[in-house]
């Protein structure tokens, strides 16, 4: 009988993706030394942003926290339109002539590259990039070793990500059964989990928050309110202010929700995805204030999930900005002038000046997702 070592013995441990990314690296780095650095980004097709989302290179990053629009990257389109890999053998060719983020890689020292486009069941899904510190070395021979690799990293992440769409898809089949209707519009969802990732990005260096954490923010924010299914409809929909009786169910939300995410989670096997805790944190911690005074708990200050104090933050300014139908929609300046007030109170400082700061960015996420009530 003869021992063999599986190189790729990682892949079947409960590990996080980034580890199965950097075992995945090595494997390939065995056999070819010049590739030095994989990296992904994710496509998302509502805004055709495409978005740095992990790389297995450590803290040697040209591109955190980047995105682009797909139009600004022309042989990436290129790519999506043929459904083709590109091949660079000298990324001094494309100095001053391709996008910012091939330009960024070639004065990192990257002196080749291969792309390959992410599919699943037919629809795009985003990139690998496979980058080396040496140039002409992606011959024929080269990438049909390399392109098994690629397919391999392209499950995984779709699997991961898939996963999470799943727990999103649930959570929404859940609301539609029951007939619960929150007056907060889809297109709600779409801003504030947008401005999430506005504020995540903006506060990365000081929280020291990295493109995987900050896709997964964007990917569950939406789901904050998922305990609201479990509301009556005579609460839920009130337009009056609520009582002292009816305000206590209101706020049971919060628990009823981190309940559903740990019973969504065990009934879909999806207890292992990553950064699971994160979306419990979102649930349960999001009407929480900084001074104490919000609930379920009453914490306060650092003690509340960093991802539940942008969140809050987020959902705060696009109810203020949103139209319903017992308010008429703030200006921006109306709801800048009142976040600012409850900073340092109700929210976080830090997260508020990072929404105000990108102010441009944030009427760009208005105009693209316009409230509807009617779609």
């Amino acid at each position: 009988m003869t021992v063999h070592n599986d190189v790729l013995e990682e892949l079947n441990k409960l590990v996080p993706l980034q580890d199965k990314l950097q075992a995945t690296h090595k494997s390939i780095a065995d056999l070819f030394p010049f590739i030095v650095r994989i990296a992904i980004a994710i496509y998302d097709p509502e805004t055709s942003v495409l978005k740095t989302y992990m790389h297995s290179s450590g803290d040697d990053n040209p591109l955190d926290h980047y995105s682009t629009l797909i139009e600004d990257a022309p042989s990436l389109k290129e790519i999506l339109k043929t459904g083709l890999p590109r091949v660079i053998n000298n990324m001094l060719t494309f100095e001053g002539e391709e996008s910012e983020h091939s330009r960024r890689l070639g004065r990192y020292g990257y002196a080749a590259s291969y792309t390959m486009p992410m599919f699943n069941n037919g629809i795009f899904f985003g990139f690998i990039f496979f980058n080396s510190d040496k140039k002409d070395v992606f011959d024929d021979k080269t990438l049909r070793q390399v392109d098994t690799y690629g397919h391999l990293i392209s499950l995984m992440v779709i699997n991961e990500i898939t996963s999470i769409r799943v727990l999103s898809a649930a959570v929404k089949t859940t609301g539609n059964i029951t007939h619960i209707r929150d007056p907060e519009t889809g297109s709600h969802l779409d801003r504030m989990s947008r401005y999430c990732r506005l504020i995540a990005n903006a506060i990365s260096t000081r929280y020291q928050l990295d493109d995987e954490y900050i896709e997964h923010l964007f990917m569950f924010s939406p789901l904050h309110d998922i305990g609201k299914i479990g509301i009556p409809d005579d609460i839920l929909l009130k337009p009056d202010e609520l009582d002292n009786n009816e305000t206590e169910v209101m706020h049971s939300h919060a628990g009823l929700g981190k309940q559903m995410v740990d019973e969504i989670l065990a009934n879909f096997g999806l207890e292992n995805i990553e950064h699971v805790d994160m979306l419990r944190n979102i649930a349960e911690f999001h009407h929480e204030s900084v001074n104490g005074q919000g609930y379920p708990s009453g914490i306060k200050g650092e003690k509340i999930p960093l991802e539940a104090r942008i969140v809050a933050v987020a959902d705060v300014f696009d109810a203020l900005t949103s139209a319903r139908p017992y308010k008429k929609a703030w200006s921006n300046n109306e709801a800048i002038a009142e976040i600012r007030k409850l900073a340092g109170e109700k929210l976080d400082r830090d997260c508020v000046n990072a929404l105000i700061q990108n102010l441009d960015e944030v009427e760009k996420i208005q105009a693209r997702f316009r409230e509807d009530f009617y779609g």
